[in-house]
């Protein structure tokens, strides 16, 4: 009876657990799989939304503009982009090429340079930080063209820099454009076929000024200079002293004060300067080391004592505004910035300019403009003297040797150097009363030289020029 109980048990007890187990999911037959066939249409894919302009990238170009052409033109831009040149020189220069060449590529530009890209061919420039002293451009110009493998390279503030890149372009065969530094030495000293500089060297500016303080001081006695120790200062320095000696040989020199370039600190040089008491006080400074100058000087008098000459002060106006001082001679190093013509091509750079980055270009963002311009120019010529084809870098070279081409600075001419150095008019005027309106003190007594004024013929060397008293010049 009990195993009969226990055997009733044990059987409901199971059918109960069975019960609460789920039951199997049977595993389906699998479809069988399709032949795969030999053209397989790819899935459309949904358009992405417009990115963002990146003025560094170049745009896709699916087909070739001209016959030959390459799918983009890659140039390394060099330019200060960190230090004390970096704000009020280098970064307008950046800034300058970016929107420019966003613009280009695009076709917004006005004629004659309405074509999109050059020729065309979008362009894609790789920026490079020029901070680091000359040892270390030579190794970027080197990495840029052997491992970037850029098509040309647009450069150089420092003229230190100029001056060891320049050996290394002929060496690698690399056409190369400085667009800013402008020690004379460059094309005077040898001569380049794969170097160019789309500006006039320190001639002009110096040479301006001497003429045009002697118009406003016609009586001047007694001259001095403050000017950064390397080739652009002490260029700079003796184009302007050779300059005002040779027109009024009586003038004296009171003083020359060479500090290191990038010093920032003047006291004892301002102190000489005062103790002194020259009528005039010339200066090339040029970035952080002009700023400084001129925000030193200005309390200890400096200013109400001599009239200063700043031949880069340009690019100090918009940054000091009101606090700019009364009564100093600008110069723009050319018929840039503040100083530059009235015509619909400045127009136009000037408002891109301003409609993205709100400030005024100054005169380093007009450097690097009319470089970018020359080569467009350059290579759209040689594109046009091929039969519509892209050129070699041989044609490019022959194209640019000699070219004349616009800019926002007007025309641009190069004339020297065997048709590798431009040569431009200067343009200088005296600081005055702040103007609400943009922002910084109006100038005064503005006087233009024209290039044939301010420049030495092709094959004489600027020191020779001025001290055989200018010869060929024509000035106003």
């Amino acid at each position: 009876m009990n195993a009969k109980r226990w055997l009733w048990s044990g059987l409901i007890l199971a059918l109960l657990i069975g019960a609460c187990v789920p039951a199997a999911t049977p595993t389906p037959t699998p479809s069988p799989v399709p032949p795969t066939p030999t053209t397989v249409a790819p899935a459309p894919s949904p358009t992405p939304a417009p990115a963002g302009p990146t003025p560094t990238a170049a745009p896709p170009t699916p087909t070739p503009a001209v016959p030959g052409a390459p799918a983009a033109l890659k140039i390394g831009i060099v330019t200060f982009l960190s230090g004390p040149a970096a704000s009020p020189f280098g970064v307008p220069a950046r800034n300058a090429a970016e929107v420019l060449i966003e613009n280009l590529n695009a076709g917004k530009a006005p004629a004659p340079y309405d074509q999109k890209g050059i020729g065309g061919v979008p362009i894609q420039a790789i920026y490079v930080d020029e901070a680091g002293g000359a040892e270390k451009q030579v190794a970027e110009f080197r990495r840029l063209v052997l491992e970037e493998k850029v098509d040309l390279v647009i450069g150089y503030i420092s003229s230190a820099d100029c001056l060891a890149v320049a050996p290394v372009a002929e060496e690698l065969k690399t056409l190369t454009v400085l667009f800013d530094c402008g020690t004379n030495q460059i094309f005077e000293e040898r001569d380049y076929r794969y170097v160019f500089r789309t500006h006039a060297h320190q001639v002009i500016e110096n040479v301006g000024a001497a003429r045009y303080i002697l118009r406003m001081k016609p009586n001047l006695r007694s001259i001095a200079g403050i000017n950064q120790n390397y080739a652009w200062g002490q260029d700079s320095w003796a184009a302007f002293r050779d300059s005002v000696r040779k027109l009024k040989p009586d003038v004296q020199v009171a003083g020359e004060h060479f500090p290191k370039l990038f010093a920032g600190e003047y006291s004892a040089e301002l102190s000489a300067l005062l103790a002194a008491r020259p009528e005039v006080v010339h200066s090339s400074f040029w970035g952080g080391d002009l700023e400084a100058f001129v925000i030193q000087a200005s309390p200890r008098g400096l200013f109400q004592q001599s009239l200063v000459v700043l031949t880069t002060g340009d690019t100090i106006l918009p940054r000091l505004g009101r606090d700019m001082p009364k009564g100093v001679v600008i110069a723009a190093r050319g018929p840039h910035g503040v100083l530059a013509p009235k015509t619909p091509l400045n127009d136009w750079f000037v408002k891109i300019y301003k409609d993205r980055y709100v400030v005024r270009p100054v005169y380093p963002s007009y450097h690097i403009a009319q470089a970018i311009l020359g080569v467009k120019a350059a290579y759209e010529k040689a594109i046009a003297a091929n039969g519509g084809k892209w050129p070699t870098g041989d044609q490019v070279i022959a194209a640019f040797e000699h070219l004349e081409f616009e800019t926002p600075s007007g025309t641009i001419r190069m004339a020297l150097g065997k048709g590798h150095q431009a040569v431009e008019p200067v343009v200088l005027g005296i600081t005055g009363d702040f103007d609400p309106a943009t922002g910084e003190v109006k100038l005064t007594d503005v006087m233009e030289f024209p290039a044939e004024c301010v420049n030495p013929p092709d094959g004489m060397k600027t020191p020779d020029w001025i001290a055989q008293g200018f010869p060929g010049a024509k000035c106003p």
